[in-house]
């Protein structure tokens, strides 16, 4: 029977590893709204560190479940893929054959869920993809080729079994169509679902430091180099500045080899530019440390190229920051050119131009950071991201099921 509007679901949320970060994020906020809208909501996860996790997933509010934490996420620093499939099809397996029937199954990241999932006819499975994972791999070296291929396939292969797909952004929906050629061609077309930001945790702050602040995981791909070399040149080029800082704070697992390494990288890079003294590094920070750093500092700095969404744009502007970003990806859908923030190319001198201005005009912040939280408060609330996801789900459940 097709489920009403008003009918209370019971949904599974399966999530590879819930930890700290922009997809965790998006998964909580998720669990934490159609939990507030009357749904019974239950996440099963292969990692769950109580002392590393957004505080909401020790609430209550929705039930937390691991299973297969004992399994290798990689097998002498390789194979992480083969590993992450293997601990989700682990998880996957364990509610198919432990749970009952749930109304309606939400997972993301790994799509080799998918199938074994839809075993239980009596379940819809909504995929949330954050952005292709191919795109994400190496493919450097023939060996490296041949063993993503299968798993490549794979992805493509499974993402189109999904009863419905969702994507982060317009520029993820752009990808996926040019990347999953088949299924575009078979007419699959994702929803776009923007994350969003809890606008109640930020109050307007009264004063500020000339702090800029960059939040991102300690990983490569996010560029954090970009922000230690446009600050330095922001350092060298003006006078007067000994009261100016950058701090660099995020997401540390040091079970990871590349957070590990990453983080001495940025620290040799910020000695070798001379201003290591200024620039303090935050490793794993809280909720509560994290908004704090947010309210009192003067700009976010945003450094990954062709990211895919973003939240932290949002966060920043959520709490009347604006953000200096790189021009492409999912930025380019969430700030507002000389609006909220500035809108650059992906190097240090253009990044330190637009950091330049806040620091000649503290003004300018204050102004800009109005905009921003106007323009989040408008488009990109939880509220509004909860609202949109429940009607998806709602709509999956009350579909037609396949033959």
């Amino acid at each position: 029977m097709a489920k009403k509007e008003g009918s209370k679901m019971n949904i599974a949320i399966i999530h590879p590893d819930l930890g700290i970060g922009g997809a965790e994020r998006l998964i909580v906020d998720a669990a934490v709204e159609l939990a507030s809208h009357g749904h019974k909501v239950h996440i099963f996860t292969s990692h769950h560190d109580k002392s590393r996790c957004f505080e909401e997933t020790l609430s209550g509010i929705f039930q937390v479940t691991v299973y297969g934490s004992f399994l290798p996420r990689h097998i002498f620093y390789r194979l992480h893929a083969v590993c992450a499939y293997l601990r989700c099809l682990f998880v996957a397996l364990c509610v198919l054959l432990g749970w009952s029937s749930f109304d309606v199954v939400l997972a993301d990241q790994v799509s080799v869920v998918v199938p074994l999932l839809k075993l239980k006819r009596s379940s819809k499975v909504v995929f949330y993809c954050h952005f292709p994972d191919l795109l994400l791999a190496k493919h450097t070296t023939t060996l490296r080729r041949m063993y993503r291929k299968p798993i490549d396939f794979i992805e493509e292969q499974t993402t189109g079994m999904a009863d419905m797909i969702l994507v982060n952004s317009n520029f993820t929906a752009s990808t996926f169509a040019n990347t999953f050629k088949r299924l575009n061609a078979q007419g699959s077309r994702p929803a776009v679902l923007y994350p969003a930001v809890n606008i109640d945790q930020f109050i307007e702050p009264h004063t500020y430091k000339l702090n800029f602040l960059s939040i991102n995981r300690f990983e490569r791909k996010k560029n954090i180099d970009l922000a230690v070399s446009a600050f330095a040149i922001l350092c060298k080029h003006k006078q007067n500045l000994s009261d100016v800082t950058l701090t660099v704070a995020g997401g540390y697992d040091e079970r990871l080899k590349e957070n590990v390494e990453y983080l001495e990288e940025l620290r040799s890079l910020a000695e070798k530019e001379g201003v290591s003294d200024r620039v303090n590094f935050i490793t794993s920070c809280s909720t509560a440390e994290r908004n704090e750093l947010l309210s009192s500092c003067l700009c976010v700095l945003y450094t990954p190229t062709d990211e895919h969404f973003g939240i932290v744009p949002l966060e920043a502007m959520a709490a009347y920051k604006p953000v200096i970003a790189c021009n492409s990806g999912g930025p380019v859908e969430t700030v507002k050119n000389g609006v909220t923030g500035y809108l650059c190319e992906p190097t240090p001198e253009d990044f330190s131009s637009a950091m330049a201005r806040f620091i000649e005009n503290p003004e300018l912040a204050n102004r800009m950071g109005a905009e921003a939280r106007n323009h989040v408060v408008e488009s990109f609330s939880v509220k509004t991201f909860g609202q949109k996801l429940n009607q998806y789900l709602v709509d999956v459940v009350s579909s037609p099921k396949e033959d």
